[in-house]
């Protein structure tokens, strides 16, 4: 038994769990090489920390465990295997068996069995998530060395209560997977080796009982430099998130490591790339689920949606922007609303719903994409919703392809980057509150914008639209769903993203980088005196440096990573006018007007485009202003100077390229045809290889539990494989002690060993042992030996005899049968005791007493 010694001070009943008395749990995760990282743990584990330690490995049914008896040695902490109904203690430990889940509930634990085919991959998951759900911010996981990502999901659930999240340091694991997952999913608080866990959780326990958080003291020059360390790491600006916010998230970290100034951790931040990316993660709350507020489904899906589909402003297709997606939880809801709606009024069947989901986490839009959740994720689902929209896979729910292809999801910052626009549905629920009001104040007016006439706004039930109230009539007030106001903006109220986003070109005149806020007092000047419809301050290469007005008819983001050029944006019908009215006036230096006719119902009018080189003021030398006026009636007369007629070697240019055009068309539309032939047999390969795909994904799922299995079992063996070494060892030195010659033979009378004694008796060599003995020469005076080896084999009766041997030695020799453990006969045991000078005595006395008869004979 391995004692140690802690200097950390053994917690209070009243400090583990205030609200009910109940023993806090600490979750050990573990699965390949999964025994030397406990040993290290435990042998670290003060004896009367408080705690109770609850150990789960992977383990196929058919093996029974004997990670309790290995455990033992390092720590003399109480072992209990859990049965079916176990209650938790403190200061002790609780192995689950093998093959089966185990889940906390009320104090307890409970172990069900399954079989070999029922047997979960993820056991680890579902008592974590049962851990968190029961004890909520007391929980405590710990991820140690393992394969594949069981554990990640249930640090997850213990995170997204407030628990205490540990993972081993991967470079220290034997197999690094497990908790590498955990890491790079962003859901582990304190990355530590084995042996300096149980202090660090110890430490941070006592540290939230006594409230020592609390009082770590605010400097408003390190939140500052904190923040600052964060936006150059990240390249995302945290300044105007709620103060209060920011700060118990930097105080969560220095808990973590046991810090109490901010200066102290201002330094253990610098350099450390792992430190600013955990920070970064504990910043970005995730908390999100299926329908969550289900009374808010209820009234965008009876109400809000059949009124808004009514009114005719959509054309064929609904456009939503869902803010701060998460794990894309929310996404899928309004899609699977949509699809209900859409599945209970044919009549709506042409109608499709784009859904762009947003959010800031990178991790969070990876598993959002993935479209596969756990089982407790959708476990509030009805059956019917999981079995319309969902498929089962791999222990889970995957999104089905009809959902998933509603909705794109980007990594995108709201604060910084351009807003999506032309939107009928925007919901940003429970993210508000944790801007400061200045930031509120400006993200509502760019909302307003990014809506259509008519469009909708869904906040969090703690959320209002507070001073922009003018921009915004309620329409389900307790489910704080708001109609957009066709209110003008008066100019400027629309603090536009892409002010702060995009870099100033390059060639743009030095002048402009220090003086942009002047940039937009001269532009607003002279659009005041010159013009009024919406326009576009651009450069030579089009890139787009003022906007001014709504443009949102005209220009719109394109898809992919941003792109505020003005000729990837502009919609297509004036993509051509647009470039060559550029030109011309570059060329010039003259205003250039092209009047636009309505195409396809991508404008609502025609559009007067006016097109102006500006060379006053000096500051705006080089720039293009490009004005958007619509016209009613088409523009006729001189009331604009049209594009000049263009010379004849462009009208011969022009000629040539409209011939290229038409023979690409017809050279496209054979190459579209045979396209065509090859998609359909490669959508139906396509479906063999996901078939296939999916066969291999089990097969490999099941070969890797399997693999950790063997892998766990193997480490046990292997520690059984040391403790035989060492038995075989002891057993070898207690016989060469006894000083007693012994002969070990099986049952063939075949040498199994013999001890050193034997060797002066027996002319042993090197790989005698397995040849019958009677091929060994000895120095015995026994001819009968064979005989009553084999007759005690027979009667199993032991054999007596003292036998000379030719060197002039004398030995009792002692034949018995080998008995097993389990009491069966697997050969013979022979001992030979000298009794050379007990013979030499008794020879002596026979002689003394022939010389003198008178003696008393000997017996």
């Amino acid at each position: 038994m391995m004692s140690t010694s802690h200097t950390t001070a053994p917690l209070k009943q009243g400090e583990l769990d205030a609200s009910s008395g109940m023993t806090r749990l600490v979750g050990l995760g573990t699965s390949a090489g999964g025994l030397q990282a406990l040993k290290a743990f435990f042998a670290h584990v003060p004896l009367h920390s408080g705690l109770a330690y609850v150990v789960l490995q992977h383990m196929g049914p058919d093996h029974k465990t004997s990670l309790s008896h290995l455990l033992s040695r390092v720590t003399a902490l109480p072992m209990h295997d859990v049965q079916e109904v176990t209650v938790v203690q403190a200061n002790a430990v609780y192995v689950m068996p093998s093959g089966g889940e185990l889940t906390l509930a009320h104090g307890c634990l409970h172990f069900r069995a399954s079989t070999t085919a029922q047997v979960s991959h993820h056991p680890i998951d579902v008592f974590f998530q049962t851990l968190a759900q029961e004890q909520g911010i007391q929980a405590i996981g710990v991820l140690l060395s393992g394969m594949g990502n069981d554990g990640v999901a249930g640090l997850r659930a213990i995170e997204a209560q407030g628990g205490l999240t540990f993972a081993q340091q991967p470079e220290t694991a034997s197999f690094p997977s497990m908790p590498q997952s955990a890491i790079d999913a962003g859901c582990v608080r304190v990355v530590a080796i084995p042996e300096d866990m149980p202090d660090r959780i110890i430490q941070m326990v006592h540290e939230q009982g006594s409230g020592t958080a609390a009082s770590v003291p605010v400097q408003g020059q390190a939140l500052n430099t904190i923040l600052n360390l964060l936006r150059e790491h990240t390249k995302n600006d945290m300044s105007m998130y709620k103060t209060s916010t920011i700060l118990r998230r930097i105080k969560r970290r220095m808990v973590a490591h046991g810090v109490t100034v901010m200066d102290d951790y201002i330094k253990l931040l610098r350099g450390n790339a792992q430190e600013l990316d955990f920070l970064f993660a504990e910043m970005l709350i995730g908390v999100t689920a299926f329908f969550r507020d289900s009374e808010v489904w209820n009234d965008l899906k009876n109400k809000v949606l059949p009124d808004l589909i009514q009114s005719r402003v959509h054309k064929g297709m609904l456009r939503a922007w869902v803010v701060g997606c998460s794990s894309g939880e929310e996404a899928y809801t309004l899609a699977m609303i949509f699809q209900e709606l859409q599945d209970s009024q044919p009549h709506l069947l042409d109608l499709r719903l784009q859904i762009f989901a947003t959010d800031l986490n990178p991790h969070a839009i990876t598993v959002a994409r993935k479209a596969w959740y756990s089982a407790k994720a959708v476990q509030g689902m009805g059956h019917e919703r999981l079995e319309r929209f969902f498929t089962p896979h791999l222990g889970g729910f995957v999104i089905r392809p009809a959902i998933r292809g509603m909705v794109l999801f980007a990594r995108h910052d709201v604060i910084l980057d351009p807003p999506f626009t032309q939107l009928d549905v925007l919901t940003c629920r429970n993210v508000l509150i944790y801007f400061n009001a200045a930031l509120q104040h400006r993200l509502l007016p760019l909302f307003h914008y990014s809506l259509r006439s008519g469009g909708v706004l869904i906040l969090g039930g703690a959320e209002t639209v507070g001073r922009s109230h003018a921009l915004f009539t309620p329409l389900v007030s307790k489910s704080r769903i708001f109609r957009r106001n066709d209110l003008p903006l008066l100019p400027g109220a629309v603090d536009f993203p892409v002010q702060r986003s995009i870099p100033i070109p390059m060639h743009v005149p030095e002048i402009l980088a220090p003086s942009l806020p002047n940039l937009q007092s001269m532009v607003e000047k002279m659009l005041l005196q010159n013009f009024t419809p919406p326009a576009v301050l651009v450069n030579e290469a089009g890139d787009i440096l003022y906007i001014n007005g709504r443009i949102g008819h005209y220009l719109e983001p394109a898809a992919g990573n941003a792109n505020w050029n003005v000729h990837v944006m502009a919609i297509p019908c004036l993509r051509a006018p647009l470039a060559v009215a550029l030109r011309q006036s570059l060329k010039t230096q003259q205003p250039v007007s092209v009047q636009v006719q309505q195409l396809e119902d991508e404008m609502p009018c025609s559009l007067l485009l006016t097109v102006q080189a500006l060379q006053e003021p000096q500051a705006l030398s080089g720039m293009v202003m490009v004005i958007f006026k619509e016209m009613d009636m088409p523009v006729t007369g001189g009331d604009f100077q049209a594009i000049p007629a263009p010379d004849h070697s462009l009208m011969s240019e022009l000629q040539n390229a409209r011939e290229e055009i038409l023979t690409l068309r017809h050279e496209m539309k054979t190459f579209k045809e045979t396209l065509q032939a090859s998609n359909e047999s490669l959508q139906s390969m396509n479906e063999e290889l996901q078939s296939a795909n999916e066969e291999l994904t089990t097969s490999k799922e099941e070969g890797q539990s399997m693999n950790e299995e063997l892998q766990t079992l193997n480490g046990e063996l292997q520690s059984r494989l040391d403790d035989l070494a060492l038995a075989q060892s002891d057993m070898q030195n207690l016989l060469n002690s006894t000083d007693i010659a012994m002969l070990f033979l099986d049952n063939d009378l075949n040498v199994r060993r013999y001890t050193e004694k034997a060797t002066g008796i027996f002319h042993f060599r090197e790989g005698d042992v397995g040849r019958p003995f009677s091929d060994v020469s000895n120095t015995l005076d026994y001819s009968d030996l064979k005989i009553d080896l084999m007759e005690t084999l027979k009667t199993l009766t032991p054999c007596n005899k003292s036998i000379a041997s030719s060197d002039g030695r004398w030995f009792t020799i002692r034949i018995m049968p080998y008995r097993t453990v389990t009491n069966t006969i697997q050969g013979a045991v022979l001992t030979f005791v000298d009794i050379t000078q007990a013979k030499d005595l008794e020879l002596r006395l026979r002689q003394t007493q022939a010389t003198n008869p008178n003696q008393v004979p000997l017996p």
